[in-house]
């Protein structure tokens, strides 16, 4: 007998609620199968050639985009705290705005957008249940990314364990960048680890991303030890930024690096891209990168070679 089945959210008092700020879908790079990637607010480092900006505070932000401007004033007339200024880069003072969604109400030739939606596990799930079928005939599932995830670590808990319950597998993209209590919560609950490893000094590291590596390096041991413990795949992901890390021997020691970390077999590396550098005008800000280039694929190749020669499998992109 067939039976019509449709998931409902558990009737219950509002829960907890997390700051998303996308939902990409039907992607295929970032774990196995066809996926739905949820990106969370929220980030501790500031990396140089981030691709989302608007991720790195814990709130809403408003997206200013020019080439839909018209300057007819009426975001100034209507915001309440005095942000939305026609005469500054970015169009909104990020120190006073509140996000309250006035300017956008009222913005008809859509120049202002709001970045970032606070939302409940159930409300999250219903969203992502759309595409269920997907993820059931090819495998897929849920990827989480950011921002770095682990700082909305209450709200990413209680994502993953409604995603199990559904039978959906689980994968992260993260910094590693969280306490040993948060780690042991979150990482039991992920089937595909994908932790970045940017540089092995902690100086150059923190001189790109605002923070040292050594809570990083750290934590990628622990974290190794717990998906050999559950049989999670744990990969590390090295973005290659000319200028910072992409000279050979700087990837020799990430290799090496990885390569001494419990169970850890695969290591794929991202070639720089600067398709968030728009991202940056929208917000007011100036793009540090500005006219870096992606690396060669031959180069790409190379560095590849470099990596397998460290015993490890290799993949370019993620």
């Amino acid at each position: 007998m067939h039976v019509n089945f449709k998931w409902e959210p558990e009737k219950k008092e509002e829960g907890r609620k997390g700051l998303v700020f996308n939902i990409q879908r039907f992607s295929v790079n970032d774990g196995p199968g066809i996926r739905s990637i949820v990106f969370l607010n929220g980030c501790p480092l500031r990396c140089k050639w981030c691709c989302n900006p608007e991720s790195q505070e814990l709130r809403a932000i408003v997206m200013f985009k020019a080439q839909n401007c018209v300057g007819c004033g009426n975001c100034e007339v209507v915001c309440p705290t005095g942000a939305s200024d026609l005469s500054i880069p970015g169009k909104i003072d990020h120190s006073k705005c509140i996000a309250c969604g006035k300017c956008v109400d009222v913005c008809y030739h859509r120049a202002l957008e709001m970045s970032g939606k606070w939302t409940t596990v159930d409300e999250l799930i219903k969203e992502l249940y759309k595409d269920t079928i997907s993820y059931r005939r090819s495998g897929g599932g849920i990827t989480i990314s950011g921002g770095e995830a682990m700082v909305q670590h209450e709200f990413l808990e209680e994502l993953l364990q409604a995603c199990k319950g559904l039978g959906w597998t689980t994968a992260i993209e993260t910094t590693g960048y969280a306490s040993k209590e948060v780690l042991d919560k979150i990482v039991p609950l992920i089937d595909y680890f994908m932790m970045d490893i940017k540089h092995i000094d902690k100086d150059v590291h923190k001189a790109w991303t605002g923070v040292s590596n050594e809570l990083i390096l750290k934590n990628a041991f622990h974290i190794a030890e717990i998906c050999q413990q559950i049989g999670s795949q744990y990969i590390i992901r090295v973005p290659i930024i000319p200028g910072f890390n992409s000279d050979p021997e700087v990837v020799r020691g990430i290799a090496k690096f990885a390569s001494s970390l419990p169970g850890v077999k695969d290591l794929h590396l991202l070639p720089y891209h600067d398709l968030g550098s728009n991202k940056y005008a929208m917000m007011g800000k100036d793009y540090e990168l500005f006219g870096v280039q992606t690396p060669e694929a031959d180069y790409m190749e190379y560095l590849k070679e470099i990596v397998e020669y460290e015993g490890l499998n290799c993949k370019i992109g993620g």
